[in-house]
């Protein structure tokens, strides 16, 4: 992925000449993963057997392609990240707690809200769309964050935190909006069976692979090239590799459900509503926060691209661990991805043409 680092310069600059820089692969992203949606459901339909060979073998309840395919998307961005500056962003309070609101109280609530208010007859996709509201985000949004011209170091910051929370609090989540909070509003009640060692296998394999790859990169070509030789050689060459493990993944991960999508489009629309609905909403509100409590652009784009999106291949694993994978609650997770790739591509342009509303780095108050 060659999106450009958020300087102030390209904070300000026209949304035309931020496109300019990127190579003409990147440049039409949004083509390229629709065809590659488009092939994995293509492939799930005309070849007998894919989808059970790919679920063969798995990670933590992830298809192990799809699982690499995941490892080698995010590998390059976090191995743009500049560590050095990380105290920096753990030190600006008005990032964090916002962060940490949205994520782990506004997002799980809204989420709960829109599965019962349009899938009231529906339990398990109900059931479904819950689990994915608990499960916060921590790979595909590192790349929407970089298109986004989003600030890395917080977006690296944001995702290390959720990974915590997500380890620490969502199987008490789930809990609590399967069982305890349906009680006390007289709606019926669902059972998550998860572990804690289940969460914190998925995030340390999913984040922690990657993450300490990016960072030994950077450490190790820095020391031996210099950061300058680091980011005007190596990263070049290792950056389109998160757009081809990202496409890779698409195709694999559609490929895996194309039949349970593309046999059943009426279930498939009906979850879909409250998904574009919550992505709209979440995304929204975060950049609206963002301003009204002075985030500077970069930042602002980091806070709402890490609220928006979920941690789908969590919930794909959760639901199939728990309830099966012809489940509903595993289609609903399912239909995740197919809704939140384009709808955050689309919010990637509109956050472009925010960036006029917003002050730029040099420009924002300092932080506490």
């Amino acid at each position: 992925m060659t999106a450009p680092a958020p300087t102030p310069e390209t904070a300000l600059a026209p949304e035309g000449n931020v496109a300019g820089r990127l190579s003409f692969v990147d440049r039409y992203l949004a083509l390229w993963i629709l065809a590659a949606m488009a092939a994995g459901l293509g492939l799930g339909r005309l070849v007998p057997g894919l989808g059970g060979a790919l679920a063969e073998v798995t990670v933590t309840g992830v298809s192990l392609p799809i699982a690499l395919g995941l490892l080698v998307m995010m590998y390059p961005v976090l191995a743009k990240v500049r560590y050095d500056r990380l105290g920096t962003v753990t030190r600006d309070r008005r990032l964090l707690v916002p962060s940490l609101l949205l994520n782990w109280v506004v997002g799980p609530a809204l989420m709960f809200a829109l599965a019962w208010l349009f899938l009231p007859d529906l339990p398990a996709y109900r059931t479904g769309l819950i689990i994915v509201g608990l499960a916060r985000c921590i790979a595909m949004v590192i790349i929407w964050n970089d298109l986004a011209c989003g600030h890395r170091e917080a977006a690296a910051v944001l995702v290390a935190l959720n990974s915590v929370f997500q380890v620490i609090a969502f199987a008490a989540l789930g809990w609590f909006y399967l069982s305890v909070l349906p009680g006390w509003l007289g709606l019926a009640r669902t059972d998550l069976d998860v572990s804690t060692w289940q969460i914190a296998r998925s995030v340390l394999i999913f984040l922690g692979i990657p993450l300490a790859a990016g960072y030994l990169t950077r450490r190790i070509g820095e020391r031996t090239k210099g950061r300058t030789w680091y980011e005007s050689r190596l990263l070049p060459r290792i950056g389109p590799f998160a757009l081809y493990g990202l496409l890779f993944t698409i195709v694999l991960l559609f490929a895996l459900q194309g039949d349970a999508i593309t046999s059943s489009p009426l279930d498939v629309a009906r979850i879909a509503v409250p998904l574009l609905v919550y992505f709209a909403v979440m995304w929204a509100g975060s950049m609206s926060l963002a301003r009204v409590i002075g985030l500077d652009y970069p930042r602002a784009t980091t806070l709402a691209f890490t609220a928006a999106g979920n941690n789908f291949e969590l919930a794909i694993a959760v639901a199939i661990a728990t309830f099966g994978a012809s489940s509903g609650q595993a289609l609903a997770g399912v239909v995740g991805p197919l809704i939140e790739v384009p709808a955050l591509i689309a919010l990637v342009h509109v956050a472009l043409r925010t960036r006029r509303y917003f002050t730029t780095p040099q420009e924002a108050p300092s932080h506490a």
